[in-house]
């Protein structure tokens, strides 16, 4: 499994196909939706949440599909398939790959977002810091699978957000309002909740992700 992960790394470092474009899409995103409000007033604050969130989706929508693109070059797929390689091993592979570049893309953001929205970075932020990388486990665990089931229909880029968008509403709803709370300067009892929301979210969507991807894969 580690050596798929590999594979998918050192390939995304010689290709360059996900990242950048990711990466574009969501920063690109972020700009838009600051300035869309104008400085200084409450109202940018209020939507900053949201706004962070949004972008991130956009991103991770992108880096969704692109996820198989390498391996549909030269039939790889197929042979993946072929081989004894067991398909959960396959598929957490792809899982941790999605995630390190959803990762990747979490950094740049949070850095673009205290930026533009001028976010205070401090301690009591440390919430929505973890909500983002709780984040992109669930993204990461529910993207893969759904790549996989869009990978053969010519209309994956419109499939994969429609598929997505009703299951990952408890993913988002948790991430802006701990986002809010962070921001805000609540305790952290104010967002414990959601993050155990989110937590539980990622175990589910990381199971069932890996029971259904056999299922998913055959022909």
């Amino acid at each position: 499994m580690w050596e798929l992960v590999k594979k998918d790394i050192l390939l995304e470092w010689r290709t360059r196909e996900i990242l950048p474009a990711l990466l574009l899409t969501g920063v690109l995103s972020l700009v838009i939706l600051s300035f869309s409000f104008e400085p200084g007033l409450p109202s940018r604050r209020e939507a900053a949440p949201g706004a962070f969130w949004v972008a991130l989706w956009v991103a991770a929508v992108y880096g969704f599909g692109r996820a198989f693109v390498a391996e549909q070059h030269n039939d790889v797929w197929q042979g993946l398939l072929l081989s004894p390689l067991d398909r959960g091993a396959l598929y957490l592979a792809k899982t941790i790959s999605t995630f390190v570049h959803l990762l990747i893309a979490d950094v740049v953001l949070v850095a673009l977002f205290v930026l533009f929205f001028d976010v205070p970075l401090a301690l009591h932020c440390w919430p929505w810091l973890l909500s983002t990388l709780l984040a992109s486990v669930g993204l990461a665990a529910l993207g893969t699978l759904f790549s996989a089931i869009a990978i053969r229909t010519r209309a994956r880029e419109v499939m994969l957000p429609l598929l997505l968008v009703p299951l990952v509403v408890p993913l988002f709803l948790g991430g802006v309002e701990v986002t809010r709370r962070s921001l805000a300067g609540q305790p952290l009892g104010s967002a414990e909740a959601w993050l155990h929301l989110m937590g539980a979210f990622d175990v589910a969507a990381v199971v069932v992700g890996w029971v259904l991807f056999e299922y998913v894969v055959e022909d």
